[in-house]
């Protein structure tokens, strides 16, 4: 309890799933909590539910000017930023041919292009408080080929990426950033979007012989958010059961 205290979060994409579970967690460990998310009937309810120390904001990660809102709105209610928690994803399940150039492009839009604009638009309030973490939610699909989901897992090698030349860029500046890597997470949206058949495939290729949960990523992400991992930046971390092992 207490390893964020103080301290003030953004979280995207966290009205539902992962990105629900990172907020609830950062707070119960003693951190504000702004929610962002396109989905306002459910980030508004998770903010209420945690209280008065989170607040939810509509927004698309993938508009520049809406990134501006979100800090500045941050900064009028709780004063400062710490930690920006680059969560909000969305994924698609084709082939290479199969693949539509716009899905391709949305998908990278909302997962690489809409974590570049978070960097820098926490930049400055970071900055001005001495540092902070910023943590991007990758994916194991990030570092080996997945057959039938090359948009996804393309932007998820782009966030490795984008997580390591930021760390270089922003280490003068005290400001860490990683990548967790996920494996197969139970989420409504591993439920929902997975073809038939594709969840029994992947989980009998897991050592751990299940699928991980939001709050075992919510964990991670608590660690890498407080100062217990200050040494640590642009280090890819995976969580998925001995998948990539």
């Amino acid at each position: 309890m207490g390893q964020v205290a103080e301290k003030v979060a953004i979280v995207t994409g966290g009205a539902r799933g992962q990105g629900a579970a990172h907020a609830r967690t950062l707070a119960a460990n003693g951190a504000s909590v702004v929610i962002t998310d396109i989905l306002d009937r459910d980030g508004a309810a998770v903010a209420a539910e945690i209280g008065d120390r989170a607040h939810f904001i509509h927004h698309d990660v993938t508009d520049e000017a809406g990134w501006h809102a979100v800090v500045q709105e941050t900064l009028r209610r709780f004063g400062r930023i710490d930690i920006l928690v680059n969560n909000a994803g969305i994924v698609a399940f084709n082939t290479t041919q199969d693949t539509p150039r716009e899905q391709l492009e949305r998908t990278f839009q909302v997962n690489v292009v809409g974590a570049f604009l978070g960097l820098q638009a926490v930049h400055g309030p970071m900055l001005s408080v001495g540092g902070g973490s910023v943590i991007n939610i990758a994916s194991i699909a990030g570092v080996k080929g997945a057959k039938g989901m090359v948009a996804y897992g393309v932007s998820k090698w782009g966030m490795r990426g984008l997580t390591r030349y930021a760390a270089q860029d922003y280490a003068p500046d005290h400001i860490r950033v990683n990548a967790i890597l996920p494996g197969v997470i139970d989420t409504p949206m591993t439920r929902d979007q997975a073809p038939p058949g594709k969840l029994e495939k992947v989980m009998a290729a897991i050592p751990w012989g299940r699928m991980g949960t939001s709050q075992e990523v919510a964990d991670l992400v608590l660690f890498l958010a407080s100062d217990a991992s200050q040494f640590i930046t642009g280090a890819e971390i995976a969580i998925d059961g001995g998948a990539t092992a």
